[in-house]
């Protein structure tokens, strides 16, 4: 793993797929053909303080469901992107409508069809579960598993290299 700490300054926008890093890898089907996700609180919270803090935050994921819409809407998040079956194509999308670079990008997933876009991003991340081929190209690696804190842990260091964290924003949802 390389030293990513001094490549957080200029991520400006971060970049999360959904299963396996802000749901856990467990996925429940219903009777009528419905699957449920489970996701955490945290990751929840820092996300939408990351909003509020100015930052970009976009979800892009080959899954899609009424219920993940309605869980990253309620976040404020905007740049959802589910369904996706080329993820470095909607990078390069995210990238062109907002005049970035790729250093000002943090990107974190967990599987195969993560890599090419992890190959891109400023700054690779993942969570501790993530599939081997992943880590082996991660700048950063959580401690926590997919669905268990993994983008809070990674938001919090960016929001704390920029002296955004633990203010009086932090105390309100």
């Amino acid at each position: 793993m390389k030293n990513y700490k001094a490549k957080l300054a200029p991520i400006n926008t971060m970049i999360f797929d959904f299963d396996g890093v802000l749901s856990d890898s467990m996925v429940l089907l219903t009777e009528d053909g419905h699957y449920l996700r489970r996701t955490n609180v945290k990751d929840g919270y820092v996300m939408q303080l990351a909003v509020k803090k100015g930052y970009r935050i976009a979800i892009i994921s080959g899954a899609k469901a009424e219920g993940m819409y309605h869980r990253l809407y309620g976040l404020n998040l905007t740049d959802i992107y589910l369904g996706v079956t080329n993820k470095l194509e909607v990078y390069n999308e995210l990238k062109a409508k907002y005049n970035l670079e790729n250093e000002n990008i943090l990107y974190m997933g967990d599987d195969i069809p993560d890599f090419q876009v992890m190959q891109a991003a400023g700054i690779a991340a993942c969570p501790a579960d993530a599939a081997n081929e992943i880590k082996a190209i991660a700048d950063y690696i959580s401690d926590k598993k997919g669905g268990e804190g993994c983008a809070r842990d990674i938001i919090e260091q960016v929001m704390k290299i920029h002296g955004k964290w633990m203010d009086e924003q932090a105390y309100e949802w």
